[in-house]
C-alpha cells in the first residue's frame, strides 16, 4: 500500500519525489458542506484536513464523530483558526491555494491563489495575520485576514515547512526543512532577527506557553531540538521514534508523532528522558493537546483516523474514521469557552 505525501521524506520505505508535488492535476472548485449546515459551532471540535479525499473533516472530539465534510481540492494539509474560532483556514499545496472556511456554516468563503506550494499555516493569535509557509518559493507570506490579500513576504530558508508564533504574537518560527535550520522572525516588522541550526530535515514546529522554547520534530535525523528564541540558539534536544512529524505540549511533557513508528513519543522536557510510548494507527501526523491539557488528538494518515490520547494515562481511549489520508498539519482543535 502507498500514499501520496508531498510533504515528508519517506526514505528508503515509501520513497517519493518531492518533484511529483506539483504534477497538474485538473481539479473541480467546489466548495461546501458534504451535508447540511449546523446553525452555529458548538462545543469541542476538530478541524481534520484530508489530503487523500479533498475534504475537511469537523469532528466532535468528545462523542469522537464527525458531524460535517467540507470539500477542498487540492490537496489539502495545513489548518488553523482564527483567534476567535470563526474562521478555518486551510492551505491546499496541489491547488496552490488558501481556503477560508466559515466555522458556524461549515462553508469555503474565500479562495486565495497563494505561491507555488503552500503548506505550513499559522495564525498570529493577536494580530490575526494569517501565515502561510511556501514550500517551493522558499518564503512566508503573511496574510490580511480581512482582506483576504497577501501584506507582505518575507524570505526564510529552503523549503519552510511549519510554523509557530509566541503567545504574545511578537515571534514567529519558520522550520526551514532543507536547509536544517529555524527561521526566527520579529512579526510586527517582519525582519528574520536569526537563523539557527537544528536537526536534520525539520518539519513541525511549537513553541511552549511562556514563548520562552521550541521544539522542531525532525524527520532525518528521529529527533527533537530545543530552541532558545530570547537567546536565538540551539538549547538541547532529545530523541524520539521514527520520522517524527510534529510535537504537542503538555504537563511538562513533548508529545511527538513517529510516522515510520506508528507511535506517539512522550518524553520528560527537563530530563529528556522518555516517559512512555503510546501505539496509535498507521503514520501518525498532526497533534495538538486540549486547552484543559487532559487529551491529545493524533491524525493518523494510513489508518484515517483521528485518535484521543489520555495524557494522564498515555492510553487511547477514542478514535474516529475521517477522510482518506488525514494530515491535520497545525493547530486543528476549536474549543469554546
Amino acid at each position: 500500500m502507498g500514499r501520496y505525501n508531498p510533504c515528508v521524506d519517506q526514505g528508503t520505505r515509501r520513497s517519493l519525489s518531492i518533484a511529483s508535488f506539483v504534477t497538474a492535476v485538473a481539479v473541480a472548485l467546489v466548495c461546501g458542506l458534504a451535508g447540511p449546515a449546523p446553525a452555529q459551532r458548538a462545543g469541542r471540535l476538530a478541524y481534520v484536513t484530508n489530503q487523500g479525499s479533498d475534504s475537511l473533516s469537523v469532528v466532535d472530539v468528545d462523542a469522537m464523530a464527525v458531524v460535517g465534510e467540507v470539500a477542498i481540492p487540492g490537496r489539502p494539509a495545513g489548518v488553523a483558526l482564527s483567534p476567535d474560532r470563526s474562521r478555518v483556514y486551510v492551505t491546499a499545496p496541489e491547488g496552490k491555494a488558501l481556503y477560508v472556511v466559515d466555522a458556524a456554516t461549515r462553508q469555503v468563503t474565500r479562495r486565495l491563489t497563494l505561491g507555488d506550494g503552500p503548506l505550513g499555516l499559522a495564525v498570529n493569535p493577536r494580530s490575526g495575520d494569517v501565515l502561510v509557509a511556501d514550500w517551493y518559493a522558499h518564503k512566508l507570506f503573511v496574510i490580511d485576514p480581512a482582506a483576504a490579500a497577501v501584506k507582505a513576504e518575507v524570505a526564510v530558508g529552503k523549503s519552510p515547512s511549519g510554523i509557530a508564533v509566541t503567545p504574545d504574537g511578537r515571534t514567529i518560527v519558520t522550520t526551514d526543512r532543507d536547509d536544517n535550520q529555524v527561521s526566527i522572525i520579529d512579526a510586527t516588522t517582519l525582519e528574520r532577527r536569526a537563523v539557527v541550526k537544528v536537526g536534520e530535515r525539520p518539519f513541525g514546529v511549537t513553541i511552549d506557553a511562556g514563548g520562552e522554547r521550541a521544539y522542531t520534530a525532525n524527520v532525518g535525523s528521529d529527533d527533537v531540538s530545543i530552541v532558545d528564541l530570547a537567546g536565538q540558539r540551539l538549547a538541547g534536544s532529545f530523541k524520539v521514534g521514527r520520522r517524527p512529524y510534529a510535537v504537542a505540549l503538555a504537563d511538562g511533557r513533548a508529545f511527538v508523532a513517529d510516522q515510520y513508528g506508528g507511535t506517539v513519543s512522550v518524553v520528560d522536557i527537563a530530563t529528556g528522558a522518555r516517559a512512555g510510548l503510546i501505539g496509535v494507527g498507521d503514520h501518525p501526523e498532526g497533534i495538538a493537546i486540549s486547552r484543559s491539557g487532559k487529551e491529545a488528538y493524533v491524525a493518523c494518515w494510513f489508518d484515517n483516523t483521528l485518535e484521543r490520547i489520555d495524557v494522564a494515562t498515555l492510553k487511547v481511549t477514542g478514535k474516529v474514521t475521517v477522510g482518506d489520508g488525514p494530515r491535520a498539519f497545525g493547530l486543528f482543535l476549536s474549543e469554546s469557552e
